[in-house]
């Protein structure tokens, strides 16, 4: 363990409790990353971790999710490893039964005791969405999530959070009923990677920047998050879900809400999420302008198509893949496309956001037989190698007018010496300090889904007329590209 900087603030004494401690998302993300903040030296002496799930672990069996090679995927220190293995324990319990909360009150009292943690309490909730109501529901049956000026009590929900736009708002109306909104954090993964972090920052802070992010000077945004991979075995949840469920309405839009927003007056998480939520607003309900695919086999035969993956129907019309064309009716962006797509089975796995700047007149540069310039390109990569590039016209050398493109590129791994961590090592520091800026507020959730609701409406009354209509390790049915042809332009190779 190190020593923070002096502008990074030790976490003060509490409890995580993880529900679901037995999954993936535990072993491979949060386990790591807790280890990761204890190597930065961010958690305090009086810190502990309670895991809740079905299996019937003992301690030692949580404890190796840390203390074996093999599972924990955290390069920290074996001193690491085994301050945090200390402060583990394990509880097996089902979720919908009271004796469970009466038991974990009674492990929460007890680690009180011995680790000095004082009461404050982040409750993980790491679980299938039926059970997002359900938890908080009991906790409050054991007076485990009242907060009080000497003590904080607060509750972390992946998503989905709904389904659509009415579930979403009948799971916040149930929170509420429980919780303040200040103790809910709805967790975004996304935001807790270094470049969608930095989007705020490079906007606002760079004078070179800022005057040129707006309908003036930009033509059009292209935001692309694909996957290489499919959906290995989780065909029961992508069945329920589809592509257009399970990124764009908290993903994607998260990207689109932190390119396009305005200012705020500070950084106050609350300042932020009102700019954030303003630029949902604005966004011209999907209806239209949105295509969607689902991936065949591949054409060498490597990778088989979605209808033939484990538990997914063999007639399945869930997409895969979606791409839309959002338009964001304000000052700033009146006039400039947001092109979005995303999609399983792609050529890559990237997720980037590209500004394509307007063109200048080709006048001058006609008359020495250059008939077009090509334009400049800003891209933000959020992964897998996070960084920016921008690309810009310059002369060849030699003695004739030629022009060519060239890129400048930053890598923050190249740069700072250091790969970027996972993404949830900064949204649990964040939550145990009660920063929710990196969190989704009720009001954006359901903003949101009022955007991408008519298209699922849509979708659930009409049927697919050719599914599969794309050949896994391509970028998707051509209506795709047809979206953008539309308009006189074309995806970014």
């Amino acid at each position: 363990m190190t020593t923070p900087e002096n502008n990074e603030s030790v976490v003060g004494p509490c409890v995580v409790v993880i529900f679901g401690a037995s999954g993936d998302l535990a072993q491979h993300k949060l386990i790591p990353s807790l280890a990761n903040l204890a190597e930065e030296g961010l958690l305090s002496e009086e810190f502990a971790v309670i895991g809740v799930a079905t299996r019937p672990w003992t301690d030692e069996d949580f404890r190796a999710l840390i203390l074996d090679d093999e599972a924990c995927k955290a390069p920290v220190s074996e001193q690491t490893r085994r301050w945090l293995a200390e402060r583990m324990t394990y509880m097996s319990g089902d979720v919908t039964k009271p004796e469970t909360y009466e038991r974990l009150h009674e492990r929460l009292l007890e680690t009180d005791k011995t680790r000095g943690t004082g009461g404050n309490y982040l409750f993980y909730l790491s679980t299938a969405p039926r059970f997002f109501a359900e938890i908080p529901k009991q906790l409050r049956e054991q007076n485990l999530i009242k907060d009080t000026m000497d003590m904080w009590r607060r509750v972390i929900i992946e998503k989905p959070f709904g389904t659509n736009l009415e579930t979403a708002r009948e799971l916040n109306v149930a929170l509420r009923e429980v919780l303040k909104e200040r103790q809910i954090y709805r967790i975004d993964h996304y935001l807790g990677k270094e470049t969608v972090q930095n989007i705020v920052a490079f906007r606002f802070a760079n004078g070179i920047f800022e005057p040129l992010w707006n309908r003036r000077y930009i033509d059009h945004v292209q935001i692309t998050a694909a996957e290489e991979s499919g959906i290995y075995d989780r065909g029961r949840y992508y069945e329920e879900s589809g592509v257009l469920r399970d990124m764009v309405p908290n993903h994607l839009f998260q990207l689109v809400t932190l390119t396009a927003m305005e200012p705020s007056i500070s950084f106050a998480a609350n300042e932020v999420r009102d700019e954030q939520v303003k630029v949902l607003k604005a966004i011209r309900p999907l209806e239209y302008d949105v295509v969607r695919g689902q991936y065949g086999p591949a054409a060498d035969g490597s990778a088989v198509g979605y209808r033939s993956e484990q538990y997914v129907e063999p007639e399945s019309n869930t997409p895969t893949f979606v791409a839309a064309k959002l338009l964001i009716e304000n000052w700033r962006w009146s006039g400039v496309p947001f092109y979005l797509r995303t999609g399983k089975r792609l050529p890559e796995r990237t997720t980037e956001i590209a500004i394509c700047f307007k063109q200048e007149p080709f006048a001058l540069f006609g008359k020495v037989g250059i008939s077009q310039c090509k334009p400049n390109w800003l891209v933000l990569r959020v992964q897998p190698n996070e960084g920016i590039s921008l690309s810009f016209g310059a002369k060849r050398p030699g003695t004739v007018m030629k022009l060519g493109t060239v890129k400048m590129d930053f890598s923050y791994q190249d740069y700072f010496g250091d790969a970027p961590q996972a993404g949830y090592e900064r949204l649990l520091y964040d939550c145990m300090l009660g920063d929710a800026t990196l969190f989704q507020r009720a009001d954006m959730v359901e903003e949101a889904w009022s955007v991408v609701n008519p298209v699922l409406k849509f979708w659930e009354s009409v049927t697919p007329e050719e599914f599969p209509n794309y050949v896994s390790g391509t970028w998707g049915p051509e209506a795709a590209f047809d979206l953008l042809r539309r308009d006189g332009r074309e995806w970014r190779k």
